[in-house]
């Protein structure tokens, strides 16, 4: 289907040698699939009322924007009042919406007469200027009334009850307040200046320890959210359980194999987790998840997680000098105890739900693989095997290890647990 998305989870732990043990994650943003029948069939006030409301945004002009509002909706429009506000800062190079489709969730029923409804899916598109080459997509479920022929939004919340609930932004949580750094913005909500300043100046040191890392073509710019809690980030992530993002330090959104243009990365960070790492600790990972940003239009579905997730930490931890044993503490213990890894982990491997030592080998393991290659075969070989790997179809990553390493899948896993046993034991 065109416009398909990839979802990958993924999690990671910084071993208590270093500091807190604290997963991260790479999760791409999700948008909806277009409907152009449904847009087609809309009443066309809506969409000319949207364009309206984005220039608004775009002119900082709070009276046109807040013609937008429906003015029977109090709590909405002060809800909207205070939106508006808490952009200020946001340096913005373009805001704009689309209607997607209409009849997008059940409305709950209207007491009396009233003005017509549409329930509808709205795309919003935005750019920060400086930083974005492409647009963050967010998908909003609107509630349009029409109010003596005009076409005015009443509810962002009305489809949450069918599940359709809207994706919520930084500026919908409170006053944004911004930082930039050489090669950072930081973004945040009642998180202070200091704590943001230091969110950029981890940032402005991992965007060149990983342009040595990866042989590719990118920006080179990191975008950086900092909600003011758990409960926010994970709201941020559009995830209704805050409880299963606890114990991580930092979330990468964006879309993976995309073309450069393509919707823009957020690296969204737990201050909860965060705060509990030791400063080595955030240096990883921030410079882990400046990996994944930097090797986001190369990652596809087709690329093994052990791969990027090992690729992640090899960046991260490249230059170090730390031994293998105190950076894969997991796996040296199973060495230790005579029980090595017998296969490279599988993408099921990664996910949240298992437990702190087998996302702990699993992560590791990916770390000794990538870190084999770049001894054995040289970083650029590693470069080259890791963008032929995403390349597309269901045998990418064997046939890459034939055309760039010269060994079958089978041959590679036997080599990688000699590599683990020598390095670890």
């Amino acid at each position: 289907m065109a416009g398909r998305q990839v979802q990958r989870r993924t999690a990671r732990r910084i071993r208590t040698a270093l500091c807190a043990a604290l997963p991260l994650a790479l999760l791409p943003l999700l948008t909806g699939c277009q409907d152009p029948a449904g847009a087609a069939d809309a009443p066309p006030g809506i969409q000319r009322m949207l364009d309206r409301r984005a220039a608004a945004v775009r002119d900082r002009d709070a009276g046109a924007f807040l013609a937008s509002v429906d003015p029977r909706a109090a709590g909405y429009r002060a809800q909207q009042r205070a939106v508006f506000a808490n952009l200020a800062q946001v340096p913005l190079a373009a805001w704009s919406y689309e209607l997607v489709r209409t009849d997008a969730f059940g409305l709950p029923p209207v007491a009396g007469a009233d003005g017509r409804r549409v329930a509808a899916e709205v795309r919003l598109r935005y750019r920060l200027t400086g930083y974005d080459t492409g647009p963050v997509t967010s998908v909003q479920y609107l509630t349009f009334t029409d109010r003596g022929g005009r076409w005015l939004i009443s509810s962002d919340s009305d489809g949450a009850g069918s599940g359709r609930r809207s994706a919520r932004q930084l500026w919908d949580q409170g006053p944004v307040q911004v930082v930039k750094g050489r090669h950072s913005l930081v973004l945040g909500v009642r998180r202070g200046t200091a704590a943001l300043r230091e969110l950029a100046d981890r940032t402005d040191e991992a965007v060149p320890a990983v342009g040595q890392a990866w042989p590719g073509k990118w920006a080179g710019r990191v975008v950086v959210e900092a909600p003011q809690s758990l409960d926010r980030m994970a709201e941020l992530l559009n995830a209704t359980d805050p409880a299963g993002y606890r114990g991580i330090a930092a979330v990468t959104t964006g879309e993976t194999g995309s073309a450069p243009a393509a919707p823009a990365d957020r690296v969204v960070v737990n201050p909860e987790a965060y705060g509990e790492l030791s400063t080595a600790g955030r240096q990883i990972v921030l410079t882990h998840e400046t990996t994944h940003v930097a090797t986001r239009t190369a990652t596809t579905s087709t690329t093994p997680l052990w791969l990027s997730e090992g690729f992640a930490d090899w960046a991260a931890y490249r230059g170090g000098g730390r031994p293998a044993p105190a950076t894969a503490p997991e796996l040296a213990h199973a060495v230790a105890k005579g029980t090595p890894p017998s296969r490279l982990p599988a993408d099921g491997d990664f996910r949240f739900s298992r437990s702190a030592r087998q996302l702990a080998r699993a992560y590791e393991s990916g770390w000794l693989a990538c870190r084999m290659i770049a001894d054995h075969w040289g970083e650029r070989k590693l470069g080259a095997f890791y963008r032929a790997a995403g390349r597309g179809g269901g045998q990418s990553a064997g046939r890459a290890m034939r055309d760039h390493l010269g060994l079958s899948p089978a041959e590679f896993s036997r080599r990688w647990q000699s590599y683990v046993v020598k390095q670890l034991g």
